[in-house]
């Protein structure tokens, strides 16, 4: 399955904060706020959700397509995709813009304060995927410039495209219309808990309103693991992996979608393709920075065994390799 990611490429600066960001807020002066964080950490890391995914499905042994803006700046972390196995034929390069900055706050208890500076990533909206040759199996649209992703999710349909819906970080700056234009007719909608309960607001629709216009509504919960939904079959939730050490949040949900859409293309139905994502998400989770994991086959295949059982480890290498040093197959 050929799969094209679009979305944000950026560097990440991610910083820490040794108290709780909540500390800081006075209930009744939240109409003016003028808060200072003295951060004991910084981090520079290589970020932006469509490169997250795409590494993340590089990792897995596919060749991701990245369809995104970038600045002349580029060329080092263009170089880093492509020895992680990512096709980035796809990418426009803005001759007036930088590459997109991603600036995060994370404090004790993993509560964020960020940032984003576009960038040349509002170039993406002049990317025509009907150029793309050949044509994807399926697109991922991904965080990016909102004018971009009505255009995508456009063609898909237009093209006859399969495509999932990840509006995630963007749904704060989308209007009801524009969600329902990005939602309908995606073959998977991604969320997290907290974009889910916003989308319904946004669109004004209930939970069987939205899965009568999508194949399947695929929904992190942090450390309950993840829900999915479809109108045609009872709901289900995939445990997360316990026992992980929380190292920086930034980017496990990319690392989910990577494992949960790797599994697909190599086969495998939705419940092992959840235990993948969330394999995937804890190893990420485990690391500062959203492109500093590992996805080993072994170390996953371990991790799904213990979390998950043998029969689920058995199922998950025959499809992607299996334990003992081979590589994912391409």
């Amino acid at each position: 399955m050929r799969i094209a990611v679009t979305g944000s490429i950026a560097t990440d600066h991610l910083m820490t904060f040794p108290g709780r960001i909540t500390d800081q807020l006075i209930p009744d002066r939240l109409d003016r706020v003028s808060l200072s964080f003295l951060a004991d950490d910084l981090e520079v890391r290589r970020g932006g959700v469509a490169a997250n995914i795409c590494y993340g499905l590089g990792g897995l042994g596919l060749t991701p397509l990245l369809v995104g803006a970038v600045g002349a700046d580029f060329g080092e972390y263009e170089v880093w995709l492509k020895d992680h196995g990512v096709d980035t034929g796809a990418v426009h390069v803005s001759t007036e813009r930088q590459t997109a900055r991603f600036l995060c706050l994370t404090d004790q208890d993993a509560n964020q304060i960020a940032a984003f500076y576009a960038g040349a990533m509002a170039e993406a909206r002049d990317i025509d995927l009907g150029r793309l040759d050949p044509l994807p199996d399926l697109v991922v649209v991904a965080p990016d410039d909102p004018e971009a992703m009505l255009r995508h999710t456009a063609r898909c349909r237009a093209l006859g495209l399969p495509f999932a819906a990840d509006p995630s970080q963007q749904l704060a700056r989308l209007d009801g219309d524009q969600v329902r234009a990005l939602v309908t007719g995606a073959r998977w909608l991604f969320t997290n808990e907290y974009e889910a309960t916003l989308l319904l607001e946004r669109t004004g629709a209930d939970r069987d309103d939205v899965l009568r216009h999508v194949g399947a509504w695929i929904t992190t919960l942090g450390a309950d693991g993840v829900r999915i939904e479809a109108a045609d079959r009872p709901a289900l939730t995939v445990p997360a992996v316990a026992g992980v050490r929380v190292a920086d949040p930034t980017g496990v949900g990319d690392a989910f979608r990577a494992g949960f859409l790797a599994a697909l293309a190599r086969g495998l139905d939705l419940p092992p393709a959840a235990r993948l994502g969330c394999a995937m998400a804890s190893f990420a989770l485990s690391r500062v920075g959203s492109q500093t994991y590992t996805p080993d086959p072994d170390r996953l295949t371990a991790v799904v065994a213990e979390t998950y059982g043998t029969a689920a480890a058995e199922e998950l290498a025959a499809h992607l390799g299996g334990p003992g040093g081979a590589p994912w197959p391409r």
